[in-house]
């Protein structure tokens, strides 16, 4: 077998590979002697068919198919000679050999780009830190007495806190719209269950009044024919209730599971869950500036076939996230692939960086993690040991497990490398960085607008 390389543009390859003759001719021909001893054709015994017969029959489907699998074969021999890391799947012209003679073809991909990773030292990160206070477990138990609450109905005007039952109907420009009418809708002012602008607007209402509600839908609101647009809600109160909330006791830990202890013991779960949610909300933060950082110090020259099966997996994410919101009308959305551009090489960057990090300082998947990881996820579903038996028969999805294990433990590599700053953080701060920026004045919380979704940055090769 000859194999020659020919460079092209940045990481363009062709290579043109030659295989003798007498290969594919004598797997050929083997294949059809088989046929011989097998094959019935009408005028001749089994297994008596004349070998110049099937060759007259079989030969040319035969060859094809012989020729399919010596090119694939020695395409994989001759990226191995030649140590070459392909970045994608090739394009193959057979150029000779479709007939008979020497076999050669010529295959074009891109390569995997060689680079060094910038030096993981000088990355420099902040790690929020957070006490849990008793003012802190006060308020999730706060939060749980409204959860239980019992409302009863009451003759008074609306205020916060109550629930208050309305029939609605909203109309853009006196026109109806998909999803504009409820019926006996109840609605808990404060608690966000509808709009800000329209639970504020409930304020002050009894029982049997009427009163017209605008909202004005959000520019990137799904529905397109109402987004941007102000709705105006014909609404009617049908009653007003007020809440009762149970007694801070052992009757209320009893209520969420608390088989002993009591209060105190409700008061030590709910401390540590709040220590975990602080663990989990600092291994967030610090990937997130990692990432940030590595991608801004390390500039590869990028596969264009990875960039493109990025493109279509961000695009297919997209479209997947738009059914779920808007039905059939998504099917009809245009998605060029430049809105996904930036991530979609973003996201390669990582992957590569990644990849060259474990493989650079022989960081190996921990087994140990992996299975604590998937007794924690098994923790929150209904039936614990069915969902751990799914992971264990299924190798497709361990294996996506044990991907994000492993990028975890680059990332948290990365950061004993880094230079690490605490930063003292309120909890809400911390727990809640959303809703804390919306506080403040930063961006505004749109209804059905979603973010990116999370996506595991380190990508397995080959």
């Amino acid at each position: 077998m000859q194999v020659t390389v020919e460079t092209g543009e940045g990481l363009e390859r062709k290579i043109k590979v030659q295989v003798p003759a007498q290969r594919v001719d004598d797997e050929v021909q083997k294949r059809l002697k088989d046929m011989a001893g097998r094959v019935r054709l009408d005028g001749f015994r089994p297994g008596k068919v004349p070998m110049k017969v099937v060759q007259q029959r079989f030969g040319g489907q035969v060859r094809e198919e012989v020729m399919n699998e010596v090119v694939q074969q020695t395409y994989g021999e001759a990226l191995q000679q030649e140590e070459l890391r392909p970045a994608g799947a090739p394009s193959v012209n057979l150029t000779q050999g479709m007939t008979g003679g020497d076999v050669e073809f010529e295959a074009s991909f891109e390569i995997m780009p060689e680079f060094e990773v910038a030096d993981v030292s000088t990355i420099a990160v902040e790690r929020p830190t957070a006490e849990v206070t008793d003012a802190d477990i006060d308020k999730v138990l706060e939060d749980l007495r409204k959860q239980r609450a019992t409302y009863n109905e009451a003759d008074k005007a609306a205020e916060e806190g109550d629930q208050v039952v309305i029939d609605f109907r909203g109309t853009v420009d006196g026109e109806e719209f998909e999803g504009n009418q409820g019926q006996d809708t109840p609605v808990t002012i404060g608690q966000n269950q509808m709009p800000p602008e329209f639970e504020e607007g409930l304020k002050g209402l009894r029982a049997g009044e009427t009163k017209n509600v605008e909202y004005a839908f959000p520019e990137n609101f799904p529905t397109e024919s109402i987004a941007g647009r102000t709705a105006v809600f014909e609404t009617t109160v049908k009653s007003v209730n007020v809440p009762e909330y149970p007694e801070l006791d052992d009757a209320l830990a009893e209520a969420v599971g608390i088989q002993e202890g009591g209060m105190e013991e409700l008061r030590n779960l709910i401390r540590q869950n709040l220590e975990r949610e602080i663990e989990r909300a600092q291994k967030a933060k610090l990937k997130e500036q990692v990432t940030e950082a590595l991608a801004k110090t390390n500039d590869i020259e990028l596969p264009k076939a990875l960039v493109d099966g990025e493109v279509e997996a961000l695009q297919q994410q997209m479209k997947q996230r738009l059914q779920q919101q808007m039905g059939d009308q998504a099917d009809s959305m245009d998605l060029p692939a430049e809105l996904f551009e930036d991530q979609a090489r973003r996201r390669v960057t990582l992957g590569l960086v990644m990849n060259k990090l474990i493989a650079d300082n022989g960081i190996q998947v921990d087994q140990e993690r992996v299975r604590a990881q998937l007794q924690e996820m098994a923790a929150g579903h209904h039936n614990p040991q069915e969902l751990i038996q799914q992971y264990v028969q299924n190798r497709e999805a361990m294996q996506s497990l044990e991907v994000n294990v492993l990028e975890d433990q680059v990332i948290d590599w990365i950061v004993e490398q880094a230079k690490v700053t605490d930063t003292p953080t309120d909890l809400e701060t911390l727990l809640n960085p959303q809703q804390a920026q919306a506080e403040e004045g930063g961006d505004e919380a749109a209804p059905e607008a979603g973010g990116d979704e999370p996506t595991d940055d380190a990508k397995k090769e080959g």
